[in-house]
C-alpha cells in the first residue's frame, strides 16, 4: 500500500487538520468530527448538513461554504458518520429556520441521519427535513443499499438547494428543490481499477488485466457487469445509454458532470467529456452547463462517472448563483 499517510487509523483526523490549515475560513471541530462554515449559524437561514464516509473528497467537506453546505460530517473511510456527529453539525448550523439533511442512499447513512434528526427534534427542538439522494441507474440494490445508490447528484443537490437557502427560502421550499434535483438526475459509473482503504491495506475488489466494471459504486460495490476494457467512446456510450434508458433526455436542457473517481487524469476526463458532448448533441440534448473533474471520488480508483440533470430555468438560475467553497467557487 503506497499512500501519503501516517497512521491509517488516524487518516481522517489528519486530513481534517490539513483542511483546517488550508482553509482557515472553515471551523473544523476535531473532537466533534465536523466541518462548519465560518458564519454559521445565520439567523433565519435554513442550515444544510450532509456527510458520509471519507474517501470521496471533495464530497462533502470541500463543499462547505457560501451557497452550498453549512456543515459536513466526515465518517471514517467508507464508513457512515455517527449520530452524535450529525447532531453536533445540526445544532451548529441551526439559525431558527430549520435544517435540511442531504443523505446519500446508503443504509448506514440513512439510519444514522434518521436517528440524529430524531434527537435534534426531541432534545434540541430543531426542525429537520431529510432528502435522500438515489440517482445511480446501474443497479437497484447493492452491497450497501436498499434501492439505488446516491452518487453524483449529491453535488447538484447540495449546490442548488444551498443557493435557495442562501436566498432565505423556508425549509419546505429548500427540501422541495433538493428532491426535484434528485428526481431529475441520473448517474452511471465505470471503474478501471479498484481502490485501497487505508485501514484494510488491500484493494476493495479485484479486476483482471484488461477488464472494467460497468455500473460501479463509489465504495467499489459491484456494478451491472464486468467486461473487456473499452475505449472512451465505448465507456461513455454505455453510461449515457443507461442513463437515457432510465430517464429519456431528448429535448432537455441539461447539466452534465463528468466526474473522475480519484485516479483518473483530467486529460482522460476531458476526452470522456468530448465524447459525452457529441453523444448528447447527436441525441437531441442541449448541454446548458457542464462540470469536469474529481468531485465525488473513491480514493484512488481509476474510472469515471457521468451525471446528467434535466434542468428547468429555475434550477439553472440556482446552479449559476454564487458559491464559495474549497472545491467549488464562482460568481463572488
Amino acid at each position: 500500500m503506497r499512500k501519503i499517510i501516517n497512521d491509517p487509523v488516524k487518516v481522517v483526523a489528519d486530513a481534517l487538520r490539513g483542511l483546517a490549515a488550508a482553509h482557515p475560513g472553515l471551523r473544523v471541530d476535531l473532537e466533534a468530527g465536523i466541518v462548519v462554515r465560518a458564519d454559521a449559524p445565520r439567523s433565519g437561514k435554513v442550515g444544510l448538513v450532509s456527510g458520509g464516509g471519507s474517501g470521496h473528497e471533495p464530497l462533502h467537506v470541500g463543499f462547505v461554504g457560501h451557497g452550498m453546505l453549512d456543515a459536513a460530517c466526515p465518517g471514517e473511510v467508507f464508513t457512515s458518520p455517527v449520530p452524535d456527529q450529525i447532531l453536533a453539525a445540526t445544532a451548529a448550523v441551526d439559525g431558527g429556520a430549520g435544517v435540511l439533511h442531504i443523505v446519500k442512499n446508503y443504509t448506514g447513512d440513512v439510519l444514522n441521519f434518521r436517528l440524529a434528526a430524531d434527537f435534534a427534534k426531541d432534545d434540541e427542538d430543531i426542525e429537520v427535513a431529510t432528502v435522500v439522494v438515489d440517482d445511480d441507474v446501474a443497479v437497484q440494490d447493492s452491497t450497501y443499499t436498499a434501492g439505488r445508490r446516491g452518487t453524483g447528484a449529491t453535488l447538484f443537490v447540495e449546490k442548488i438547494a444551498g443557493a435557495l437557502a442562501e436566498e432565505g427560502a423556508p425549509l419546505e421550499a429548500v427540501a422541495a428543490v433538493a428532491r426535484e434535483v434528485n428526481e431529475r438526475t441520473r448517474s452511471f459509473g465505470v471503474a478501471l481499477s479498484p481502490c485501497t482503504v487505508p485501514a484494510a491495506g488491500r484493494p476493495t475488489f479485484e479486476l483482471d488485466p484488461g477488464e472494467m466494471e460497468l455500473g460501479i459504486g463509489i465504495h467499489g460495490e459491484p456494478g451491472r457487469e464486468r467486461v473487456k476494457a473499452g475505449s472512451a467512446n465505448e465507456i461513455v456510450t454505455a453510461a449515457l445509454t443507461a442513463i437515457d434508458a432510465d430517464m429519456p433526455l431528448r429535448g432537455s436542457d441539461t447539466l452534465v458532470l463528468v466526474n473522475g473517481m480519484g485516479g483518473t487524469p483530467l486529460l482522460e476526463q476531458y476526452v470522456a467529456y468530448g465524447v459525452a458532448s457529441s453523444w448528447l448533441a447527436d441525441h437531441g440534448v442541449t448541454v446548458a452547463r457542464s462540470l469536469v473533474g474529481p468531485y465525488v471520488t473513491s480514493l484512488e480508483m481509476a474510472g469515471c462517472m457521468i451525471s446528467v440533470c434535466r434542468l428547468t430555468p429555475e434550477l439553472l438560475r440556482l446552479w449559476d448563483a454564487p458559491v464559495q467553497t474549497p472545491a467549488l467557487r464562482w460568481g463572488r
